[in-house]
């Protein structure tokens, strides 16, 4: 009998544990979940007879240790930061681990002592990172070994609302993490065009859009992740003159965040004073220069250049800026004020599904002949529970769990998944359950 400790039920655990229940017969596993929230954890079990729910402080060591000495595999769902606490025990007690998050460095540092344990630390094996490695792989070793020389790669990945319940101004709304998404685009984006290398900085990320077709899904635009160029070594594309990585919206949303970066509403530095009572209409206020609660429209307008009557002005309106509703946090910092604020607006409704999108782009020589592939991938929730953004991040940790458990992957030490072990069984089961690329 294998035991499983899956650390975390929040929102990318419902596929995963559903996946780990449905094989646990077969398997002969034990499933463990536990969270600082033991009723989340209770709710994601059920009455499975082959599952246990736990309440745990991830900061009691003492009992995080004892759960994980009786695990033959740890899924860590926990926020990026706290991995390292579930690592050092899997370390010392000569464990598997599986996460979804990038690889930090204090984790690439354990990659010694990890091979010497006999033990895997799977890293990025959720969807970007995860199944965008696991598809790029297999898109540029198929290549390869053709014969074929990469001379660019595009990749691009989006977190969206459903088509069929895009029903806002911003054609977006919140499908994961919402302070990801207040800060995005706070740290200059670095990559690869044309030989050259390209820098982004902050004030610019959302003004420099690129317009990405996706097959019969139509039109969408992509704005630069922070780094593109660390991806060129591990995916043995150091032939490309062009790497680039980017985040998709839907047309016209980057125009209009950069109205808010603009304005310093996802400015994240410093605190507001008296924030609680501080209304939206004050702070839009106190950020612009001889704006008064009289004019503020005419002065934001004048400000932004645009006129009152444009769909960028309406945006900025419907977000409930020139509203006097009370901010209503402590000390909140304007990304804080932000954030909560679209937390209402960009809130999936009861009922209403999210969509997943990815899309790679290669250009490689064969033959002397440049050719080129593309692939991309869509995926619609089923239900606010079971989302897309859960399948595709909950999915490949799953898989992974299932075959290192089952020896069918090899690989030792702090890895992420790049080779052949990890994307053709992955990829292949992961068609099974509707999560496919086209071409």
């Amino acid at each position: 009998m294998k035991k499983i400790l899956v650390i975390g039920a929040g929102l990318s655990a419902s596929y995963l544990i559903n996946y780990l229940l449905k094989n646990a017969s077969k398997e002969k596993w034990m499933i463990t979940v536990a969270d600082a929230n033991l009723e989340l954890a209770q709710q994601k079990i059920g009455k499975s007879k082959f599952a246990t729910a736990i309440a745990l402080n991830i900061e009691d060591a003492s009992n995080r240790k004892k759960l994980i000495s009786e695990a033959d595999l740890v899924v860590s769902l926990l926020p990026a930061h706290l991995h390292i606490l579930a690592a050092h025990d899997c370390l010392e007690l000569h464990k598997h681990l599986v996460t979804a998050s990038y690889l930090s460095e204090e984790m690439k540092a354990l990659h010694t002592q990890a091979l010497k344990a006999n033990i895997l630390f799977l890293n990025e094996i959720g969807l970007d990172p995860g199944i965008d490695h696991l598809s790029a792989m297999q898109l540029i070793q198929d290549i390869q070994a053709k014969g074929g020389e990469i001379q660019s790669f595009e990749s691009y990945c989006g977190g969206l609302v459903a088509p069929e319940f895009d029903d806002n101004p911003w054609n977006y709304k919140f499908t994961w993490n919402p302070r990801n998404v207040i800060v995005a685009g706070q740290a200059t984006a670095r990559y690869l065009e044309n030989g050259l290398l390209k820098f982004i900085p902050p004030n610019r990320i959302f003004t420099q859009t690129k317009a990405i077709k996706v097959g019969k899904h139509g039109q969408f635009e992509s704005y630069a992740n922070r780094d593109s160029l660390g991806y060129i070594e591990p995916y043995g594309i150091g032939s490309a003159k062009t790497v680039l990585r980017g985040t998709l919206r839907r047309k016209g949303y980057s125009e209009a965040w950069n109205c808010l970066v603009k304005l310093g509403l996802t400015d994240d530095s410093y605190t507001l004073p008296h924030s609680e009572t501080l209304s939206y209409r004050e702070l839009v206020c106190a950020l612009i220069s001889g704006a008064t609660n009289e004019n503020l429209e005419s002065n934001l307008a004048e400000f932004l250049e645009v006129s009152k009557a444009s769909k960028l002005f309406k945006k900025i309106s419907w977000l409930g800026l020139f509203e006097p509703t009370p901010i209503g946090l402590m000390n909140a910092t304007p990304a804080q004020a932000l954030q909560k604020l679209l937390q209402e607006k960009w809130k999936l409704k009861k009922g209403e599904l999210d969509q997943i999108v990815m899309k790679h782009e290669l250009t490689y020589l064969q033959d002397n002949k440049l050719k080129q592939a593309h692939s991309y991938l869509v995926v619609n929730g089923e239900n606010q529970v079971l989302t897309a953004m859960a399948k595709t991040v909950g999915l490949p940790m799953a898989i992974a769990t299932k075959l290192i458990l089952q020896g069918k992957i090899k690989a030792r030490g702090v890895q992420i998944p790049l080779s052949r072990e990890f994307y053709e069984p992955i990829l292949k089961e992961l068609e099974s359950f509707g999560v496919k690329f086209e071409g």
